[in-house]
């Protein structure tokens, strides 16, 4: 078969597979020229979740009739001055998104610039077929119609309308996120779905996007190093989600899908968050241009750091360094399902005057004879235990213990003064503000792990020598990059040494893993530096030893407590970092303020 040059039409279909995945990639494309072009409010409606119709108007700078056929041309874009790629400075810059999408579907675009009259172009499916004036304010409208109905080869893979307006909202909401001094606003099929406006603050943005309690539970990052700022909002740890998608990464104003990013945001709550839980943060990376590559893939969601481990870094430390900050706090908002659970005891019918207690205090006190508590006498004598056979009740499981020094007020103490201790689990302390409820178990678990981190700053990990050196085969590549860390890897205990081309050979392992799988290790160790290129997973062990160290170590639940050791052991809280959460992200305190108390009693 002989080679034969493809029709160009034909050519722009397949590399339209690159660009435009589904509507959403469409909409990512359009919305992002909107911001190139300098829109202060972008509008944006869809039917059918993409698939009839995408709609994105803008009052940007616009084009004349001449720039808008040289949009339309393939690898034709007005964002690269020069030649140097290494300095892009915009969302987009292939010239490849208008093109690619008026290859499989109907694209219509309107456009005027400022002082200038309006034009029109309509492309159907690659073939000219409309242009001529057209009517609108200063700006551009983008219309995109049947995306894929002549390519029933990609039509049949996207997804039902409902999964595709999801995406194509998501898209939105991140590039909303990136941009909080420009209005957004979304319709699908005739419904206002987002809509936010220009001016608000990053965090306020974020709120806005997610979820309205993350504006009370959120902590703000704030980190520059070496030309590169960090910045952003991130939920506390006790304030997560049971799935990752709620995690929006963007660098220089993009939004990304990093694997770097990903695995530097869950080493900063690793100790802090139960594996199966994720927290919600909002990060932006301001890196120079020479420092990133954006032309990874068509699709430009993956980045490429020229310094990777300052870029981690700078995600762990800003974030614990944030978190430290905030102390003792944690999530304080009462739920409605606990609170509801209290419920008033019912009203007795018998009168509060003819109730034997009340009757009691109005005799002269008699030591009580066995008579009262016996069964009914055949004289008919009823005793105080025939009256009230529920009188005599098992003690309740609570203790107040008096103090050998007058207590000190609550209002000296963020935590308050401890009261009493409940079930032999929870310390009952009285703030200022309030009533506050201590997990004792759960603090002191996370004060024990932060006294065992504090003893091993500045110190390398034991290490174990084994009696017999283990051998691990893997990969050459794997062997490579274990290679090239084993002066990292031997600070955390492990010692390993090259033994030919496709394996390992392991002389020590930390001691603190005891007797632990050497192979998994070795091998779970080779694919994280693989995906993260960081020794994250001996990171997350050692911190999974030290944590469950501290649980055993710690104060167990049902065991009784002094006054003093409850004093104690908030004050310890106060100023401890992360103690608002213990090692696995469960609250550590709750607090029932003064108002929700009134309300539990009618007063409110």
């Amino acid at each position: 078969m002989s080679i034969r040059r493809l029709p160009e039409h034909l050519v722009n279909r397949i590399a339209a597979g690159e660009v435009v995945e589904r509507p959403a990639s469409a909409l990512k494309e359009i919305v992002e020229n909107a911001l190139d072009a300098g829109a202060t409010r972008i509008a944006v409606r869809l039917s059918s979740g993409g698939l009839d119709r995408i709609e994105v108007s803008d009052d940007g700078c616009g084009m004349d009739s001449q720039d808008m056929a040289l949009a339309l041309e393939r690898h034709a874009t007005s964002k690269m001055p020069d030649d140097a790629i290494e300095n892009v400075a915009t969302l987009g810059f292939r010239g490849e998104a208008l093109p690619s999408i008026a290859s499989v579907a109907r694209l219509s675009i309107d456009s005027r610039p400022r002082g200038a009259d309006g034009w029109n172009r309509t492309i159907d499916n690659g073939v000219l077929v409309a242009e001529g004036p057209a009517a609108l304010p200063p700006g551009t409208r983008v219309t995109v119609d049947q995306l894929f109905a002549r390519v029933p080869a990609r039509r049949k893979f996207l997804r039902s309308a409902k999964s595709e307006y999801a995406a194509c909202l998501d898209v939105m909401r991140r590039l909303a996120m990136a941009h909080p001094s420009v209005a957004f606003s979304v319709e699908h099929d005739g419904r206002r779905v987002l809509g936010v406006q220009a001016g608000e603050a990053r965090e306020e943005r974020v709120a806005a996007l997610t979820d309205r309690q993350l504006a009370d539970n959120h902590v703000i990052v704030s980190l520059e190093r070496d030309g590169v700022q960090l910045s952003g909002v991130a939920s506390l740890p006790t304030y997560n989600r049971g799935v990752g998608d709620h995690q929006y990464l963007f660098v220089n104003g993009r939004p990304v899908r990093d694997r770097l990013l990903i695995g530097a945001l869950r080493g900063a709550y690793a100790d802090m968050l139960a594996r199966d839980r994720h927290p919600v943060v909002a990060l932006f990376l301001d890196v120079p241009p020479l420092e990133v590559d954006v032309n990874v893939h068509p699709a430009k969601t993956e980045v490429r750091f020229r310094d990777p481990a300052l870029i981690r870094g700078m995600i762990v430390s800003g974030l614990r360094r944030a978190l430290d900050a905030e102390g003792f706090r944690a999530v304080q908002h009462a739920d409605p399902a606990a609170l509801n659970a209290w419920r008033p005891e019912p009203l007795s019918p018998t009168p509060i005057g003819a109730m034997p207690i009340f009757e009691a205090a109005a005799t002269p006190y008699a030591p009580p004879s066995y008579s009262q508590f016996a069964p009914s006498s055949p004289t008919g004598y009823q005793g105080v235990g025939d009256r009230r056979p529920n009188f005599l009740t098992p003690p309740p499981q609570a203790r107040a213990e008096p103090a050998a020094a007058p207590a000190p007020e609550g209002h000296s103490f963020p935590l308050g003064v401890a009261r009493g201790q409940v079930a032999r689990t929870y310390i009952v302390a009285e703030a200022e503000d309030g009533l506050v409820i201590v997990d004792q178990h759960a603090a002191h678990e996370r004060l024990t792990l932060e006294r065992m981190r504090r003893a091993m700053e500045g110190q390398g990990v034991a290490s174990q020598a084994l009696l017999l050196p283990e051998v691990v085969e893997l990969d050459e590549p794997a062997c490579d990059r274990l290679e090239a860390r084993v002066a990292e890897l031997k600070e955390f205990g492990l010692e390993l040494e090259r033994f030919g081309p496709s394996a390992m050979l392991v002389r020590a392992t930390p001691a603190m893993l005891g007797q632990g799988d050497v192979q998994g290790l070795v091998s779970d160790l080779a694919d994280d530096l693989a995906a993260y290129d960081s020794a994250l997973s001996l990171k997350e062990r050692l911190d999974l030893v030290a944590a469950t160290m501290a649980c055993h170590g710690s104060v167990r639940a049902g065991r009784i407590l002094s006054v003093a050791e409850m004093n104690a052991l908030l004050r310890e809280m106060e100023v401890t970092p992360r103690s608002g959460q213990c090692n696995h992200g469960r609250p550590t305190w709750v607090k029932l303020g003064h108002g929700d108390i009134e309300k539990l009693f009618g007063r409110k």
